[in-house]
Parts: C-alpha cells; sequence; structure tokens
C-alpha cells in the first residue's frame, strides 16, 4: 500500500474514503468497502481504492495537546492493508487546511489535486472550516463536478444487543468508553476484532520471577490508546509468527511493589525463551480485574495463580 502525506505524489485518480478512521472499526471498513467495490483496473488509467484522512488528528491540532489513538499510525496502515486499501493519503492538518471553507477543500484537495471518481463517507463526516461541512453538503457540491458521494450509515445493531447497548451506533467514542470502562467484549464486537496492544519487550525489573510468573515488559507508541487499568485475559503472537500463546496480562503501577510508572506486562502461559527485543501483539479477550495492592508477594503471588486459572479456563487451555 502506497502511503504519503503529499497530494502531489498520491497515484490518481482516486476512488475516496474520507474520515478520520481511528480505529478502522466496524462502521469504518463499510465506508472503506464501499470504494474497494468500486475500483476499476481495467482502463489503461486505473482507480485507486484511496483512504485521506489527517494527520495529526484534529482534536490534536486544535487542543494543542498529544491525543491517545486507538490505532496509532503503524497499526492503521496494517488494518487499512489487510482491507485492500491501495494508497493512503495523510493531509497535514493545519491552520491552513482547517480554513479552508467545505466548497475549497472539495474543489482544491479532491478533485484538483487527488482526481476523485468517487467518495464514501460516513453518515457523520464533517469537514471544511469550524466543521460546518455535512456529508450532504460534500454530496452536492461533489454532485457539481460529477462525481458521486455515497453516504454510508454507521452499522447498527438490536438494542437489545448485550454487547452493544444505548442507540447501537459504531464510533470510535463508544469504544473508548468501552475500554476505559474495561467492557472488553463491547469493544471488541464495535471494532469486529480483538483491541490490540503491540509493541517491544524491554527490560523490565523483573520481580515477576521472583515469584514465579516472569513477564514480558511491553513498550508501546506512546500515542496507543490504553485501557482501563487492570488484568486481562489475552492471546500472544510473537514476530513474524502466527502461532498463538496465551496469558494474563496486567496494566497498571503495581503497587504491591511500590511501583510508579504506568507499565504493561504480559504472563505467556508455558513460555521459557527470552523474549528481549522482540515484537509481540497481545490481543485483549477478557477484563478479568482491577488493579489493586496486596498486602503482601505471597497474597500477590496467590491472585495470580487464581487469575492463571480463570484465564486458562476461559481459554479451554
Amino acid at each position: 500500500m502506497w502511503v504519503t502525506s503529499s497530494t502531489q505524489l498520491a497515484r490518481t485518480p482516486t476512488a475516496i474514503a474520507l474520515g478520520k478512521f481511528d480505529g478502522v472499526h466496524r462502521g469504518h471498513q463499510r465506508v472503506i468497502d464501499s470504494i474497494i467495490q468500486h475500483r476499476d483496473f481495467t482502463t489503461s488509467s486505473p482507480t485507486y481504492a484511496t483512504v485521506v484522512t489527517f494527520h495529526p488528528h484534529p482534536q490534536e491540532f486544535f487542543s494543542g495537546t498529544p491525543r491517545a489513538l486507538l490505532t496509532p499510525l503503524e497499526e492503521k496502515v496494517q488494518y487499512l492493508q489487510s482491507l485492500h486499501v491501495d494508497q493512503l493519503v495523510l493531509l497535514p492538518f493545519d491552520r491552513e487546511l482547517s480554513a479552508l471553507a467545505p466548497e475549497d477543500f472539495v474543489e482544491r484537495i479532491l478533485v484538483e489535486q487527488l482526481c476523485a471518481v468517487r467518495i464514501s463517507v460516513g453518515a457523520d463526516f464533517r469537514f471544511g472550516a469550524k466543521r460546518t461541512g455535512t456529508a450532504k453538503d460534500l454530496q452536492a457540491i461533489a454532485a457539481k463536478f460529477s462525481i458521486p458521494v455515497e453516504i454510508i450509515c454507521l452499522e447498527t445493531h438490536n438494542h437489545s444487543d448485550i454487547f452493544s447497548p444505548g442507540d447501537g451506533r459504531v464510533s470510535t467514542s463508544r469504544i473508548r468508553d468501552a475500554l476505559a470502562q474495561g467492557d472488553i467484549q463491547c469493544a471488541n464486537h464495535l471494532l469486529g476484532r480483538s483491541y490490540t496492544l503491540t509493541g517491544q519487550v524491554i527490560q523490565g525489573k523483573q520481580l515477576g520471577r521472583t515469584i514465579g510468573f516472569p513477564t514480558a515488559n511491553l513498550q508501546l507508541p506512546p500515542d496507543k490508546f490504553l485501557p482501563k487499568t487492570g488484568v486481562y485475559a489475552v492471546r500472544i503472537t510473537i514476530g513474524a509468527s502466527d502461532a498463538v500463546k496465551y496469558g494474563v496480562m496486567n496494566i497498571g503501577t503495581r503497587p504491591t511493589v511500590a511501583g510508579e510508572n504506568l507499565t504493561v506486562e504480559v504472563h505467556i502461559f508455558d513460555w521459557h525463551q527470552d523474549l528481549y527485543g522482540e515484537k509481540i501483539c497481545v490481543y485483549l479477550e477478557k477484563f478479568i480485574r482491577p488493579e489493586q495492592k496486596f498486602p503482601s508477594l505471597d497474597a500477590l503471588k496467590s491472585q495470580i495463580q487464581a487469575d492463571c486459572v480463570i484465564t486458562r479456563n476461559f481459554f479451554h487451555c
């Protein structure tokens, strides 16, 4: 997949899926699927299925503070590749771009620079200065250039769905809320896959080894959104291997041993090899319990043993 932050280097003409796409969740996938189905490689000038998004995230630009993301850039690229997207265009979100009127954004960026022949957006898409443009406005403006715009209704579910209570809408904010509450089943349901933490194993204090539960300390991208602190049942893949391991993960400050910094530690069942420097992917499947302070290391060890039993029973492993 071709990735560029310059519209001059983009491959054209394009069929564009337009939005922020943080999480690449089930609703986003429907927006993207619309352009995948309509790309055309049968002519001498093929149409490239192109995701157009903004970098940095607009909220980060306006607030001036870093924003934790469900899918940092490297992770987003991997998911888009799996959806067979041809290219990703990262529009530099700066003062000039944020001040463009909706009409100017369509004409200058989408028509003149990206040579759009088709556009797909979610029903809640907003664009242009002060977010004044709606999906319907985009449809009307693009029609002047004979460019069809498909507006995708965000995927909905039955209100009684235990995994998706409320109005049934799929959105990045609902996924973030679910993760913050430790509701992994809901978050995974809305994402259409397991929420994943991917990073490199780094040297830790090796306290887990002293109580019989060695852990891999995971260094994550600094802008990765972390779910609620506590203990999780997880699946793990190591390096380029597709082989699945199982284990328990703790996100927290380790209050029992007077920890101060937030860490992500994974205990992999039946694993005894050195993992330092390895890239591992951790797939969150079940929230077991919140982080807590124990009166002794023996009490902590007993609880970890119980956590492992719960996890093994959950995975039937």
